[in-house]
């Protein structure tokens, strides 16, 4: 039986785009991983798309998202852990299979995990005034890539 998608409100369609990116940048790792491209070459798209994209998408999240549900709930305590965790392995100054596989994985769960679960709730909770806030703080720009070194083609 397949699950009907839920219907993101416009507040969080933003955020929903960025995590369709965060899992582009996975299948952009598999793909350089499964090429045998250099890990130096992959470290360096995946620190660009982590400094551009996925700290201003956590400080948002953190900042405006989370606590809609509260920092005690327990799935606002998993993506925080998450976050934790992300942030630990974006930042190692390691480029091997062993890292850039992690955070391939645990991107990948953690999204899925936010766009399945948390958000739902999110949505259910929030009221039209936090939404509106969420609208305001999301910059919509359009998301450029960085073609410098396109080792997934």
């Amino acid at each position: 039986m397949g699950r009907t998608p839920i219907k993101r409100h416009s507040a969080l369609q933003g955020v929903s785009r960025e995590h369709h990116h965060g899992l582009l940048l996975c299948w952009k790792i598999r793909t350089g991983l499964s090429k045998n491209v250099s890990m130096e070459r992959i470290k360096v798209y995946v620190d660009w798309f982590y400094r551009t994209y996925l700290v201003p998408h956590f400080e948002l999240e953190e900042t405006y998202i989370f606590p809609i549900v509260g920092n005690d709930h327990p799935w606002v305590k998993k993506a925080l852990s998450d976050h934790r965790r992300l942030i630990r392995l974006f930042t190692s100054t390691t480029a091997d299979m062993k890292t850039l596989g992690q955070i391939e994985e645990t991107l990948e769960q953690h999204i899925r995990f936010e766009e399945r679960q948390l958000f739902n709730h999110v949505q259910e909770m929030a009221n039209n005034k936090q939404l509106d806030i969420i609208e305001k703080q999301h910059s919509n720009e359009k998301f450029n890539d960085n073609i410098s070194d396109p080792f997934w083609e």
